[in-house]
């Protein structure tokens, strides 16, 4: 028997290493499926190259620092360089001031990106893809061009030559050949015929790619940037219009889904490229228009989408619908989902995931003079300078912690997202009021909020978006915040009926500094002991969003197998110290026994680290909350995957918050919190989460030794309970309520310690 047993673990062995093998070669099966934007926030006139077995994208950046991105399965991207320095002399200033369309591409043993600015071209070079790059050198326009103008791209031959395509100006497109050393050298194709004067077919025939299949050159372009793609094809190069034939629509217009999709009117699409398997796929920029374009602001996001060549070789992509997607099949190679990322400012360059908003000199921003810490200086005394990533999401919460020593009231550092026309901005910042003492402020448009800053020249800040509504949050440890003001709608700025067709950026969110220098310690994107909306997945299998009241939304259609994910969750670190024990999740069940598992950046390969089962609330529509511990010791930024388990073929449960805490604290003790040193002021803190079913945490300071009494009341006056009613230290405290036993509705908390009293109203929801 020995020899068998032997045998049979060899073979167990063997076939391990089989699957794990292909696993390295293949796709995880997290990442079967797709669901559009694959790069949310603005992303237009978007390229996209295939070299090797990698993939790139770039386009137009406007007034940001331009981005190159790089995917090894189109669907996971990773910003890499920006081939355009921020300091360069020709950069502008202004919305729209920057860099319009771009493609790199690998050719004669280099990498080059070609850009326009102020319609006229460049190239880059570089010997690696993420750089460093050249400073841009201008191309000549031959004598027949009438320049170059604006949203070109490259196309490279089955035969080696290389050429722009080059579109300025309504009825100029031209094809023109390069030479080696990128300069136009050679023929010179004449496509004014495509869109002539004066009736223009096609509008504008802009941002024009080429790709070849089967023997065939295939030309598109896009209508105008309202929408519309077109194809033309011809078995020659040439510019005889008698040898293209016209194919009509590029995207599937007979998509029975198209009305209802979110992104429509898909147009400017990139070049197809060709994988191994022979499936073919673009990507290209979309508005997320909908029923009522709420979404527009946040720029034309970044797509993925599959080409089917019919019998007769002709193109049709797919339109983009709301429904998951198969993805490329293609190793993901550990690229996590492209969202904005925490960075602990630990390198010497600054991450290629930031932009500088316009023209930012060298001398303005430095990651070494002070290591680990990010120093932000004004362009001059009345500009400010901004660090920006894409704004592209519905819900998250940015953190940083800065130094500042603000010395006017013009002097401000902090958090902002930006319109992108660069006329309305949240702020919420560090800086001085007009009698020179320090403050917080909180502001949007004519909204402006603003309390004594207690905490010094060193704090945290905390920006928490659900959906349109912003609140702004102050701390002295990262820990224990204090809310500024209330939550501000920005829906002026998500909706933006003209989305940029003056500048036609989208929203940005980042870092700035306005009058004196500061300090940034570290930016956080998505924490994770805020609570997450479960409506708001980056991608997701099966499920789909819910609308069960005007403030309630859940993740809903949700059945045995299916998951959803949230990117770039951050657990912490050494320079952001918190500690995550427990999953809490706030859900609704009209059956026990089904749980959501908790899975660290993959569902077969990752780390799983917990499972809540949820139990029966009696009603869809009756939301409670349930916990679970986190089983391993979890740091960094991750992809959080949120996989359903179950019984049978019917709707699991629903799903509402899902967050991670450190819940040493009980509902009938309280504990007292790290501190910086003795409170300066009696303080009660606004419940959180707020509204909350069943339990929430209450935070406050005295300071002196005390009777303190927490004292709970319902929405009558009538006193329910005393959360606290006890001699306590000077310090800070918090206590978890639990009001499992009561009923839903409005309460109030009162805190009174000596001569000290303060009230305030919470709502419990279930």
């Amino acid at each position: 028997m020995e020899p068998v047993k032997k045998m049979n673990r060899i073979f167990s062995l063997l076939l391990f290493c089989i699957i794990a093998y292909s696993y390295s070669l293949g796709q995880s099966p997290s990442f079967d499926t797709f669901t559009n934007p694959v790069i949310p926030g603005d992303h237009p006139d978007c390229t996209l190259t295939k070299i090797g077995n990698d993939f790139y994208t770039t386009g137009s950046s406007f007034n940001p620092t331009p981005v190159i991105y790089h995917s090894t399965d189109l669907v996971h991207w990773e910003a890499i360089a920006q081939p355009v320095s921020a300091a360069w002399s020709n950069y502008g200033d202004a919305p729209g001031g920057g860099c319009w369309g771009g493609q790199i591409v690998y050719y004669n043993n280099k990498y080059w990106d070609f850009f326009g600015r102020a319609f006229v071209m460049y190239f880059v070079t570089a010997d690696k893809p993420e750089g460093p790059w050249s400073t841009p050198i201008l191309m000549n326009v031959p004598s027949r061009v009438p320049g170059f103008g604006a949203d070109n791209s490259i196309f490279i031959d089955d035969d080696g030559k290389w050429y722009l395509l080059v579109k300025n100006g309504r009825e100029n497109n031209w094809i023109v050949e390069l030479g080696s050393n990128g300069q136009p050298q050679g023929a010179i194709y004449d496509l004014r015929w495509l869109n002539p004067a004066p009736s223009y077919p096609y509008s504008w025939a802009e941002g024009p790619v080429m790709w070849k299949h089967n023997g065939y050159y295939y030309y598109s372009f896009a209508r105008d940037v309202g929408g519309g793609q077109k194809v033309f094809r011809s078995t020659t190069l040439t510019d005889d219009k008698n040898s293209w034939e016209n194919l009509g629509d590029f995207f599937n217009e007979s998509d029975p889904l198209k009305y209802q999709s979110l992104f429509q009117n898909p147009n400017h699409s990139s070049a197809a490229i060709e994988l191994d398997d022979g499936t073919s796929w673009v990507v290209h920029p979309v508005w997320r228009r909908g029923v009522s374009n709420e979404w527009l602001g946040q720029g034309r996001q970044g797509l993925l989408n599959q080409v089917i060549y019919d019998a007769n070789d002709k193109p049709i992509a797919d339109y983009p619908v709301n429904q998951p997607k198969d993805a490329p099949k293609l190793p993901s190679s550990g690229i996590p989902w492209m969202v904005p990322h925490s960075d602990f400012f630990d390198s010497v360059k600054v991450n290629p995931e930031w932009s500088f908003l316009g023209y930012t000199p060298n001398n303005t921003y430095s990651l070494t003079d002070r290591p680990g810490w990010l120093r932000l200086s004004p362009k001059s005394s009345s500009k400010a300078n901004t660090v920006i990533k894409n704004d592209g999401e519905h819900n998250y919460s940015l953190i940083t912690r800065l130094e500042f020593d603000a010395m006017s009231k013009n002097d401000e550092a902090g958090l902002r997202i930006i319109r992108g026309d660069a006329t309305k901005y949240v702020k919420l910042a560090s800086s001085l009021n007009a009698d020179g003492k320090r403050i917080i402020f909180f502001s949007f448009e004519n909204t402006r909020y603003e309390v004594e800053n207690s905490v010094g020249d060193t704090l945290w800040l905390r920006m928490i978006r659900v959906n349109h509504k912003i609140g702004g949050y102050y701390s002295s440890n990262g820990n224990d915040w204090v809310k500024v003001g209330q939550d501000v709608d920005i829906s002026s700025i998500d909706s933006y009926t003209d989305p940029g067709y003056q500048v036609w950026e989208g929203t940005r969110q980042g870092l700035y500094v306005q009058g004196s220098a500061a300090f940034f310690d570290l930016y956080i994107y998505r924490d994770a002991h805020t609570p997450i909306l479960a409506e708001c997945p980056a991608n997701q299998l099966g499920t789909t969003r819910a609308v069960k009241s005007q403030d309630v939304t859940v993740l809903d259609n949700i059945h045995a197998n299916d998951w959803a994910l949230y990117a770039g969750v951050e657990f912490g670190s050494n320079d952001y110290p918190i500690r995550n024990d427990s999953l809490i999740v706030t859900a609704s069940s009209v059956t026990s026994g089904n749980a959501v598992e908790v899975w660290l950046d993959s569902l077969d390969t990752g780390t799983k680290i917990a499972e809540c089962t949820i139990g029966s609330t009696g009603s869809l529509n009756a939301f409670n909350t349930f916990t679970a511990p986190v089983s391993s010791s979890v740091s960094g930024k991750h992809d959080v995957y949120l996989k359903f388990t179950g019984t049978g073929t019917d709707k699991l449960f629903q799903l509402r918050t899902f967050y991670f805490s450190d819940t040493t604290y009980s509902s009938t003790s309280i504990g007292e919190l790290p501190s910086n040193g003795t409170p300066k002021s009696f303080y009660l803190g606004q419940n959180y989460p707020n509204p909350f079913n069943p339990s929430t945490t209450i935070q406050f300071s005295i300071p002196r030794n005390s009777f303190v009494t927490l004292r709970l009341f319902d929405a009558l006056g009538k006193h329910v309970n005393d959360l606290v009613s006890e001699k306590l230290q000077a310090g800070d405290y918090r206590i978890q309520w639990n009001a499992q036993n009561l009923a839903s509705g409005v309460y109030f908390y009162r805190l009174m310690a000596g001569n000290f009293s303060e009230t305030k109203k919470t709502v419990l929801l279930k």
